[in-house]
């Protein structure tokens, strides 16, 4: 099958590519390589070393199985290459992971917050423009996020697989029932452009027929796959800071560093967790079980387990002597919450969950380990406030 991977060289796109490609299919990675001048804008790189685009690509070769192509292309700028590229290449399925991924780089200031909606939107609309113009029947595969959903309004309602079914009360007294998309409260503005992306969907698949699935993703921890450690040169980004840390990876790099794990408000926030490759996995399975023709979007919760993060905090530190220091919330979001996620689809389709129990833990801590040398202690803190209140919280307690 030919597969384009949009964002095929970032954290989630990278490994899936490489995947893809050891499972036999012609990928072409496409991306506009902005999470690499991101990192320069700010001052920090992924603690382990990234190997350059080509170079990751000609150690696939070598160690790999099915050799990928890149292409170099901003979806969100450059629609009539990407037009053309559809037109060429002609793919069976594409995968949008071409988004800005971190909720606080989105909450930094104006300009990212812009920058966000500019290339998150504009990306998918235009993807979406595309297919339409370009006259193929092509299936997306989306990766989104569970925190369309918010966190802190579900009372212990389970959040169901994208669709909610209600009553619809009449004048007469009578209800009829409607199964409607299940409503969004996003938490940033890099989750509203999620949101969004959910209603485009739903349009293109009204008016075009265009076939989506939609992946709501939990937060990611882990680094590498297999395939991925088969070669340093093919080694997956490790994020460890303010603005593109994930919590897991976080708290582990830092317990890693003997730096207290940072534990922001009260730690009651609950979250929904997968590793990388178990997220690897279900965009695989996402692929090879599409929507038949006319069916309404697919949407998926891929998550396998969820956690709070106070509880995470002990976890580690007592996997490794590590300090807890609890920090003032850059976020505006509830004390606490619940989190009761239903996620069988995946798990009806095969998936064996990897758990914070299966020993992987230990293996990001020796990773960061090996890499302690390249972390810059200035960038660990988690500075981007949500709101003026926020951001003087963190000021008086710095």
């Amino acid at each position: 099958m030919k597969v384009l991977v949009l964002g095929g060289d970032g954290f989630c796109g990278w490994p899936c590519a490489v995947n893809l490609a050891e499972a036999g299919h012609d990928v072409v990675i496409v991306d506009n390589l902005s999470r690499r001048k991101i990192d320069i804008d700010l001052g920090v790189e992924s603690l382990t070393p990234i190997a350059t685009i080509q170079d990751r690509l000609r150690a696939w070769e070598q160690v790999g199985g099915r050799a990928m192509s890149f292409v170099h292309l901003d979806i969100a700028r450059e629609y009539d290459r990407l037009l053309e590229l559809l037109r060429s290449e002609r793919p069976a399925a594409i995968v949008h992971f071409a988004e800005q991924r971190a909720a606080p780089y989105s909450m930094k200031s104006s300009a990212t917050k812009r920058y966000t909606v500019d290339n998150n939107v504009n990306g998918t609309h235009n993807l979406l423009a595309a297919i339409v113009d370009s006259g193929l029947d092509v299936h997306i595969v989306h990766l989104g996020t569970m925190g369309v959903y918010g966190y802190g309004s579900h009372r212990g309602a389970t959040i169901p697989e994208g669709y909610l079914t209600v009553e619809v009360p009449q004048p007469d007294g009578t209800c009829f029932t409607e199964k409607i998309l299940h409503p969004t409260d996003p938490g940033s503005v890099y989750h509203m452009t999620k949101t969004l992306d959910q209603l485009l969907f739903f349009y293109y698949n009204k008016n075009d027929a265009i076939r989506v699935t939609d992946l709501h993703q939990g937060i990611v921890w882990g680094t590498n796959t297999e395939l991925t450690q088969r070669d340093p040169r093919l080694t997956n980004r490790f994020d460890y800071d303010g603005d593109y840390g994930t919590v897991l990876n976080r708290f582990l790099m830092q317990a890693a560093i003997g730096y207290p794990l940072t534990v922001h408000g009260t730690g009651g926030q609950t979250r929904a967790f997968i590793h990388i490759r178990d997220s690897v996995r279900c965009v695989q399975l996402a692929l090879e079980h599409p929507p038949e023709p006319g069916e309404k979007v697919k949407i998926f919760n891929q998550m396998t387990e969820s956690h709070q993060v106070g509880e995470l905090a002990r976890k580690v530190a007592a996997l490794t002597d590590a300090e807890i220091n609890y920090l003032p919330n850059p976020r505006k979001e509830a004390i606490e919450n619940d989190l009761i996620v239903d996620n069988r689809c995946f798990i009806e389709l095969g998936l064996k969950p990897t758990t914070l129990d299966d020993g992987l833990l230990a293996e990001v801590v020796d990773v960061a380990r090996r890499w302690a040398d390249r972390c810059d202690r200035s960038k660990i803190p988690c500075l981007s406030a949500w709101t003026q209140r926020q951001a003087e919280a963190i000021k008086a307690f710095a």
